[in-house]
């Protein structure tokens, strides 16, 4: 990622830092959307109003066109769907409620199943008959996207070099690559791929033959020796990885911004990527 997001995206990233809630209403759009059921689906939007719908970026989305989108995953094999809550608040008029919470969602295709994760806020209009007013609804992604950022997962006190020397070791003694991640605490797409590397799918292999070591780059300001030594260009955007053997040597470093949008990435890149660059024999 490039150091650059949309303000509203920002503030809707740290607005889902907090502790996860319960919000009946949303029980409710969750059986309508499972149930491809059109009319249950409708009558939980506010209509005049028309709900003001909107991207990340504030581009509007036409309200039949978010309908048409939720309604449209029971014929593209939705099979499934969990709603995590971050936060539940009180909305910006008397009688509303903010819910912010991440839909994961189960389809079919025929390539088999796969699962997709959707980022969402929406403004209720509590009281007898609950109804969305505004949302703001991100695109589909194929990793799981991070509702709190960790803040550790960059440690700025580290000494990257005393990092790589020790990872260096144990890659030798374990006989395992060594994967380097440069990127920042502030970097949102740092944060997917590091959840990515906990995904189910693909643990197994990254903890089978790598070790990893997060990079701090700061504000484009720390280890850039690093950078520089393993051939990776920064200003392509971040995370930006590096692959080294067990002796050190530079088997891969990131050019093009492979990773630089890793929120746009499926759990197949990730792993063809780690077996592309596993240790010989493994």
């Amino acid at each position: 990622m490039k150091r650059y997001l949309p303000a509203v995206f920002i503030l809707l990233l740290f607005s889902l830092q907090a502790a996860a809630q319960d919000f009946a209403p949303l029980d409710r759009w969750k059986a309508a959307v499972l149930a491809g059921d059109d009319a249950a689906l409708r009558s939980l939007y506010s209509s005049v109003p028309p709900a003001d719908i909107q991207t990340p970026k504030k581009q509007p989305i036409p309200l039949a066109d978010e309908l048409r989108f939720w309604e449209g995953l029971k014929h593209e094999g939705l099979s499934r769907l969990n709603n995590e809550i971050a936060k539940v608040e009180p909305g910006p008029f008397a009688g509303s409620q903010i819910v912010r919470f991440e839909t994961e969602l189960r389809l079919k295709s025929a390539s088999g199943p796969k699962t997709e994760y959707v980022v969402q806020t929406q403004v209720w209009r509590t009281g007898a008959d609950p109804q969305i007013v505004a949302a703001i609804r991100g695109e589909p992604r194929r990793l799981k996207q991070p509702l709190k950022l960790n803040p550790s997962l960059y440690n700025p006190q580290a000494d990257a070099k005393l990092e790589i020397k020790e990872a260096l070791g144990r890659a030798r003694r374990e006989h395992k690559n060594v994967i380097l991640v440069f990127g920042g605490n502030w970097c949102y797409d740092c944060h997917v791929l590091d959840l990515a590397f906990h995904h189910p799918e693909i643990e197994p292999a990254l903890k089978a033959h790598y070790v990893v070591v997060h990079v701090d780059i700061g504000e484009y300001d720390k280890n850039l020796d690093l950078a520089e030594q393993y051939q990776v260009p920064l200003k392509k955007g971040v995370p930006a990885l590096a692959v080294l053997a067990p002796d050190g040597k530079l088997l891969y470093s990131q050019q093009t911004g492979e990773f630089e949008a890793a929120r746009s990435l499926a759990p197949g890149d990730v792993i063809a990527f780690l077996k592309k660059w596993q240790p010989a024999g493994k």
